[in-house]
């Protein structure tokens, strides 16, 4: 049986998703007023489309991580651009494929951490360099944290550590503020790919 307080947030977390996979993939979208909107699929070259200098993005590990990244993070013949605390400042702009990858690492080694062996980090998971296989990616990641918040009962959601995935603010806080912050997480990361898409709609006019 779900914890009563963890519905709205496994309720709120199935519409970001939705949202999410409905932008990326079509054939429509949820407009945010109640109507269908057609939409195609994310394509290659606009995952990895750069708006502006010096973005962040995943690039081939042949090529080096991008400006003011220090690594590129994750495994495969692909990584994510990243850089040790401090990061730089003000922050790089980010592609959708950047945002993507963020996103479906952080649910995937979440669960990993939350139901799994509780072992994996950033350096084992791969990064995707193509759109499909990004979103694909993503859609596994989510349905992993979703299986993991229905093993969560009333006693898991105020544990401090329940959640021991090392590349955030787990180990401070209840179980139930992990599972806020990664929804606002999605909501917040699926608007900029959202927004992203627009602008790259615009840009090729």
């Amino acid at each position: 049986m779900i914890p009563p307080r963890l519905v709205p947030l496994l309720e709120q977390f199935d519409f970001a998703c939705e949202r999410v996979v409905g932008r990326l993939s079509g054939p429509v979208m949820d407009s945010g007023d109640g109507a269908d909107t057609k939409v195609g699929p994310l394509t290659d070259e606009e995952y990895l489309w750069e708006p502006v200098p010096d973005c962040w993005s995943v690039r081939r590990r042949t090529n080096g991580p991008g400006a003011r990244a220090t690594t590129l993070a994750g495994t495969g013949d692909w990584g994510r651009d990243a850089a040790a605390y401090p990061h730089p400042w003000p922050p790089p702009f980010t592609t959708i494929a950047w945002r993507l990858s963020h996103i479906s690492e952080m649910v995937a080694l979440r669960a990993e951490h939350t139901a799994g062996e509780h072992t994996k980090t950033r350096d084992d998971y791969p990064i995707s360099g193509d759109a499909p296989g990004a979103i694909a990616a993503f859609e596994e990641g989510a349905a992993a944290w979703r299986n993991a918040l229905l093993s969560a009962d009333d006693t898991a959601l105020d544990t401090l550590g329940y959640c021991t995935y090392p590349h955030g603010s787990d180990a401070e806080g209840p179980f139930i503020d992990i599972v806020w912050w990664v929804n606002q997480e999605l909501l917040h990361h699926g608007a900029e790919i959202a927004l992203l898409r627009d602008l790259h709609r615009s840009w090729q006019r």
